[in-house]
Formats: C-alpha cells, structure tokens, sequence
C-alpha cells in the first residue's frame, strides 16, 4: 500500500540552503524547454514567457517559481520561442519587445536565441527530424553562452531535450541534476551534433551510444548518441517524478522502458545518485480560490457547495440534475496504452446498470482515442442524461474537480500523475490503479482508522477497477456525517502534502546534498 510524503521534514527546506549560503550563495540554473510562467521579479517581461506542450511546462514553473520565492539565486534557460511569446503580450509592449529584451543583464531569464524556434507557433514541431534540430540549437546557446554567463554552481536539466548538457556538465566539473519527466528519446551522431554547432569532441567520452564507443573518430560518423540515455549517463545525479515508478524501472516491470535506459537508471541507483521527486500540483488547484466554481469552498464547507456545483455542471452537460447523484470525473486522456480507459469501457454499461436507481454518472473532459468509442456506448445504450463526453477544456476541469464526487484513474502505469493528487484536494476522491506516481501519493481509503484518500486496485484488468468502483459506491452510501468527516480530513491534508513548496523543499535539499559531496 502507497504512502503519503510526510511534509515535517519538507517545512524546513526554506533554511536548508541558508547554511550554505553563509559560505557561498549557490546559484542554480534549470534549463528546460517548457515553462507554463515565471515570476515577475525574474526579469523583463519574464510573465509573458508562456511556453507549454505537457505537464513539463507546469512542472517547470511551480519548482522554478517556489525555489525563487525560498531564496534561491535560481536562473532559467529557455528557448526564444518568439511566436509564442508575441502573444502573451499586450499591444502596448508589441512595440517595445526588442528593446526591453536587451536591457537589465542581471535577469535571471535567459533565452536561447536560434531562428529554429524563433517563429515556431508550438513548442515541439510535428516533424521529429525539426526537434532534434530544436533540441541541438537550445544546447549549443545553452552550452557556449548562457552556462559561461551565468557561471552556475549547479545545472539542473530536464527530459531528452537537455540530454547533451549534462555530459559537457561532468567535463567541467559542475555538478549535473537530470530530470526524467517523459521516456521519450532520440538519437543523433556527433557529427551531426558537431555539424549544430556543439563542441561534442570536448565531452564525448561521457556520452552514451547506441554501440560501445571505443574512440571519438570511429565513433563520430555512425555511432548514434542516445539524447535522455546520456543524460542519465552524465548526470552526477539523476531523478524521475515518482519514487515507485523508478524503483519499477529499476526492477524491470515496465517492458516499454528500453533496456538502455532501465540499465543506465539501475546503475544510479545501485550507486545511489538516483532518488524520485514527486511533482505538484498548480497553486491554482485551489477550491477556496478557484475561479471556475460555482461556489468555492473550505474543508468545512465542502458539502453544500460540492453539490451547487454538481447541479451547475449536470446542467451544462445536459445530465439528470441530481444533486444526491454519485459523480464520477474521467479527467486524463483518454489513451488505451497508458490510462486504462479501454477496462472502463468492458465494465461501462454493468457500471451504469448497477448503480442505476441512483442516478450514477460520468463525465470525461479528456482528448483521445477512445472518445469516440464511449460516445458509441452511450448513444447505443441511450446513456445521454447519464454520460457526457466532451473535449479537454481548463475551465470545465475545475469545475469537474469541484462537482465530482470520485475521479476514475487506472493508469497501467503512470510516472507521477496530477489528477489523484489534485482532486483529493477538491474533496473528489480517486478510484486508481495502484502503481508509480499513484502508489506514492494515494492509499486505500479506511473509514474506522481515519486513514487514506482514495481506492486502490491491485489487478490491472476490468475486475480490479469494477471491485474499486464499488468500494468507492460503499463509501458514497455511508451516512453523510461519515462521509463529511472524512472528506474535511482528506481535503486538508492533501491541501498540506500536495503543494510546490514541499517539491521545492525536496529539490533544495538534494541541490544542498549535490553541492557538498565530491564530484565523481
């Protein structure tokens, strides 16, 4: 059974950094290729710099933003996504773009600049081979301008992206953080490499190729270099967003992490330079604040305004308007290989049949595959005052949170997650497979011993969510003094465990960690 992080520790990471300061205020430059937003004390015009394709961005943004707001001399590397960012900005700054981003050298935003993402209106492009070519132009700014600029005392890098850097990090001695947000990969040649402008042959010996790599000039023409294998390789210190879902890498229970990887991970963790940081959610998951509720609410007065917010988007999704209806949320893509969507479709109709008399429904606010396939279900079984599907959108997520009742999770695996950890907040509880990210941050709810915040299966087969689907239905039928009391426990202490600030905590104490021990 999963474990909830304890945040006694975490509460101190504010002043962990402090003792060292005292010698040597440590400066800390995170480069990322995503970042949701950055605070405006970092830099000209460092609030419009909205760059996003996945959980990265925001990821990117809460840790850079908590560690900044701790103290931290943190600086940033991004590309110059000039497209992008022209559009966060007010007509009034249009004009004065190019002159405000050469002024104020002391920002702590840095751009690389590279017309190879200059009029990119996305972060990634739809051709792989333009990626790579993205990836190459932002290590080559990183590596020859922006490090020997900021002269960090520490590089904190993250997905394949960022994978060179590291390698160069190690040759010159300053200690290397990767993150592995995405198992994604790509591979090049150093002379590829070399050919963007990267003076590959300075670090080439601590970067990882598909084959053994004897020499740099038999090497250098057809020897690819793995992009994340090398990050892993290089970094004086490595960690994914989950503890469990390393320790799952590491002992080989996943058969689509390759070997290489799952390899070059065991070897940091047997050497102990590999840990997992859970991610966390954004400030904005706020029930208290949220703007997209009907009714915002505290723990204490969760119970009526959930139910005005049920009725609100019941309403708007064309559902019977049943404020005593069990509602569950379908919040993730809606992607067979990874979410599990494809064993809630085998149970759908025993699911909705069961729990008829009351009403039971189901919304999905999530893009994918399998949309269409649900929209066949409901419309064969004429389901449609039962269930609603409809496109990912921000404002009805929120309010989905703040409406729903239980969310549906059961991820074959799953590298950290979001929704279970946000929607215990809102005082939706999850019904989830029992693996990575999830295992950590959820465990099964007990009613006698005031202990868990959700429901958890340990078979990944349409039996196993059908079982935890009625565990969660047990719960809705208990009396609502019960129920109540336990929703106001799960809400404030998800609201204390699931924030940035303990991420950040945990990221500092391992900076401070990095930062005092000899580099290898």
């Amino acid at each position: 059974m999963g474990l909830i992080p304890q945040a006694g520790k975490t509460q101190k990471t504010s002043t962990k950094l402090q003792m060292l300061k005292n010698k040597k205020k440590p400066r800390v430059l995170i480069v990322t290729p995503e970042v949701t937003y950055l605070p405006d004390r970092m830099g000209n015009l460092s609030s419009y710099l909205t760059a996003k394709a996945g959980g990265l961005a925001d990821v990117s943004a809460a840790l850079i933003s908590a560690l900044f707001n701790q103290g931290v001399d943190v600086h940033v590397a991004l590309p110059d996504y000039r497209a992008l960012f022209k559009e966060q900005l007010a007509p009034f700054l249009e004009k004065e773009h190019a002159k405000i981003r050469s002024v104020m050298p002391d920002d702590r935003v840095h751009l690389a600049e590279d017309r190879a993402f200059f009029y990119l209106n996305r972060v990634y492009s739809n051709y792989g081979g333009e990626n790579t070519k993205m990836a190459l132009a932002f290590q080559r700014e990183v590596i020859n301008n922006i490090v020997p600029r900021v002269r960090p005392d520490l590089i904190h890098c993250n997905d394949w992206m960022t994978g060179l850097i590291p390698a160069m990090s190690r040759q010159a001695g300053i200690p290397c953080l990767f993150t592995i947000h995405n198992i994604h990969t790509v591979k090049g040649t150093l002379s590829h490499i070399e050919d963007r402008g990267i003076d590959a042959a300075y670090f080439w010996e601590h970067l990882y190729y598909e084959n053994k790599a004897m020499e740099y000039d038999s090497s250098r023409d057809s020897n690819p270099v793995d992009f994340l294998v090398s990050g892993v390789f290089a970094a004086h210190f490595v960690n994914t967003v989950s503890p469990s879902f390393l320790k799952e890498i590491v002992d080989g229970r996943h058969a689509f992490v390759e070997k290489p990887l799952q390899q070059e991970l065991s070897n940091k963790w047997y050497a102990e330079c590999a840990t997992g940081i859970l991610n966390a959610p954004d400030p904005a998951y706020n029930p208290t604040t949220d703007k997209h509720l009907i009714q915002t609410y505290s723990p204490a007065s969760q119970a009526t305004a959930k139910r005005k917010n049920k009725l609100a988007l019941q309403k708007m999704m064309g559902l019977i308007q049943d404020e005593n209806a069990p509602l569950f949320l379908w919040p993730s893509r809606l992607d067979p290989v990874q979410k599990g969507c494809q064993l809630l479709a085998e149970i759908f109709y025993a699911v909705l049949s069961r729990f008829f008399d009351q009403n039971l429904e189901i919304i999905f606010i999530a893009d994918g595959e399998y949309q269409n396939h649900f929209r066949d279900i409901v419309n064969f079984h004429q389901f449609h005052d039962r269930v609603a599907v409809c496109d990912f959108n921000q404002n009805l997520e929120h309010l989905g949170y703040g409406a729903s009742d239980f969310i549906l999770m059961p991820s074959s695996f799953e590298p950290c997650g979001l929704p279970q950890m946000i929607a215990p907040i809102y005082g939706s509880l999850p019904v989830a497979y029992d693996t990575g990210g999830i295992h950590d941050t959820i465990t099964h709810l007990d009613v006698t011993h005031d202990s868990g915040n959700g429901f958890l299966f340990k078979t990944h087969d349409a039996g196993g969510l059908y079982w935890a689907i009625d565990e969660a239905m047990r719960f809705y039928n208990l009396p609502q003094e019960t129920k109540d009391r336990q929703i106001q426990r799960i809400m404030s202490q998800c609201a204390e465990l699931f924030k940035n600030s303990v991420t950040a905590g945990q990221y500092s104490d391992l900076y401070e960690k990095m930062l005092q021990r000899p580099l290898i």
